[in-house]
């Protein structure tokens, strides 16, 4: 399962929905549906008809059974999970995220940093979190400092100092 996005509350009062969406470009978190919600305490339920539009303040869905504003705001941190297998392939020289998480990193010199714990995005990049004898935060920047990404291998090579 993939982590598509996040539900903020309540927009308005007809039971519209404030949604984070990790996808690229945002609205096509509609696409991959059916989603798996996922709740603070772990429950899970399956939600298909989902749409959504987006506003000048974000993404704004529609879920068919939210019908107020006390409903929706009911959801807040719901988290919107999807099969990896519902999502395109991606293009050469792009990633999912998730499919980079575990890889082991290592610098061009040999040196092994750990494994992927996370990527986060700064808006200006994004970062790559290897954690191994301590955390390292590497900026996803493909040649300048991600060398390579190979799958088969299950390595990053990263051009980073060990001591930085």
């Amino acid at each position: 399962m993939v982590l598509l996005g996040r539900i903020h509350g309540a927009f308005g009062v007809r039971g519209e929905i404030k949604l984070e969406s990790f996808t690229e470009p945002p609205r096509s978190i509609f696409r991959y549906q059916p989603w798996t919600l996922r709740d603070a305490q772990g429950r899970e339920r399956e939600l298909a008809g989902a749409r959504g539009r987006e506003t000048a303040k974000g993404l704004v869905a529609v879920f068919p059974d939210v019908e107020d504003r006390d409903a929706a705001e009911a959801m807040r941190g719901t988290e919107v999970w999807a099969p990896r297998s519902v999502l395109p392939p991606p293009k050469p020289g792009e990633y999912y995220w998730v499919d980079l998480e575990g890889l082991r990193v290592v610098n061009t010199e040999g040196v092994d940093f750990g494994v992927v714990s996370h990527l986060f995005s700064t808006g200006v990049n994004d970062v790559l979190v290897a954690r191994g004898e301590r955390e390292r935060m590497i900026p996803f920047v493909e040649p300048d400092y991600v060398v390579s990404v190979d799958f088969e291998a299950g390595v990053v090579t990263v051009d980073w100092d060990a001591d930085f």
